[in-house]
């Protein structure tokens, strides 16, 4: 069996690397190389990266296009919409790292654990025009506990590697229920800033939905800074990790010698 790959971000890159050590890949489908980091250098998809270091053939079409036709392509973190005349030639398998239909949309990971959830997981599904709604192929949950959002995300894709390996060949869809369909809108810059007279518990899921990837912001002994990890100690959150604009990342003791 031929499989095409489409993806971008990081989940897709790890779930390409688990694929291709047990299935030929074809080809990958990746959005096209972006401007990243400081100096705004365009750089490579981290997908694209994967598939370069495995010898798998690269495309990045501003649009989907499909550049041969295989019997199966595995969808994970593409990021782009794909038109129904391509959803026609074959069958495409999303890989959504939530319980659908809870999640639905682009920060499934993000949003769960900013809403406190026990529980999140992967969902296989048929890849179809409206938003995360396929039919279910396999689903499987675990819980979150005080897991950052980088941890679930690699959770996931070991969680989605296996799962696709039972049921890309022959998948049998059962339908999603619109019943507790939750969408997952995307992380803001408002999402980003913490409100120290919210509980410290909530406070603590925002730094962790947004680590390490995205971070949490706020203003620490009058210096705005972004901060990676904490935890609470007695009633109060203790930052662990942070760092300040313009610096590296150190920990908190660190941060607190340079003030004084």
């Amino acid at each position: 069996m031929r499989i095409g790959v489409a993806a971008t971000a990081p989940l897709g890159a790890d779930v390409l690397e688990r694929l291709a050590a047990r299935h030929d890949i074809a080809w990958l489908l990746t959005r096209p190389d972006a401007p990243q980091g400081r100096g705004r250098k365009l750089g490579p998809p981290p997908a694209k990266l994967i598939a370069d270091e495995l010898g798998i053939p690269v495309h990045q079409p501003e649009k989907p296009e499909l550049p041969e036709d295989v019997d199966r392509v595995v969808v994970c973190a593409y990021g782009l919409y794909i038109p129904p005349r391509l959803l026609e030639r074959s069958l495409w398998l999303n890989v959504h790292p939530s319980l659908l239909p809870r999640w639905r949309g682009a920060a499934p990971v993000e949003r769960a654990i900013l809403a406190g959830d026990e529980q999140t997981g992967v969902t296989i599904h048929e890849t179809v025009e409206a938003l995360d709604a396929g039919g279910i192929a396999a689903e499987e949950g675990f819980v979150i506990g005080d897991l950052d959002a980088g941890q679930v995300y690699a959770r996931s894709a070991e969680v989605a590697a296996r799962l696709l390996d039972e049921v890309i060949e022959s998948p049998a869809f059962e339908p999603q229920p619109e019943e507790g369909a939750i969408y997952a809108e995307k992380i803001t810059a408002a999402d980003r800033e913490l409100d120290w007279g919210r509980p410290p518990d909530e406070l603590l899921n925002r730094i962790r939905a947004l680590s390490p990837h995205i971070g949490a912001r706020a203003e620490l002994d009058g210096r705005p800074v972004t901060i990676w990890k904490a935890r609470i100690a007695g009633a109060r959150l203790e930052p662990l990790e942070v760092q300040p604009d313009g610096k590296r990342r150190m920990t908190y003791d660190e941060f607190q010698r340079g003030l004084r």
